[in-house]
């Protein structure tokens, strides 16, 4: 699921900070921020972030349990509007936009 924020006015790492996201990793141009509901990790939402000029750009899932791989891999997880994926993106556009 994508988010666009137009014109931010500050560093992306504070405004998901102050939403509840703690910075994972970067890799390249994109941001990796993740947002669990317990001390496992899981389940949580993931999202992958880049600026472009003043704009930020998410791209945001649910993972309900790690991924498993091997024969038969799989990603646990919600890519569309639906269920506590789209409370999120609906909190998220509330507060950012």
């Amino acid at each position: 699921m994508k988010i666009e924020v137009k014109n931010i006015k500050e560093n992306p790492v504070n405004m998901l900070r102050r939403l509840g996201y703690s910075f994972q990793r970067s890799e390249g141009n994109e941001m990796s921020f993740v947002r669990p509901f317990s001390a496992s990790g899981y389940p949580r939402f993931h999202m992958y972030v880049k600026t472009e000029g003043a704009d930020m750009i998410i791209n945001i899932h649910y993972d309900a349990k790690k991924e498993t791989y091997g024969e038969g891999t799989r990603h646990h997880g919600e890519y569309e509007n639906e269920g506590v994926l789209k409370e999120e993106v609906r909190r998220l556009n509330a507060l950012l936009n």
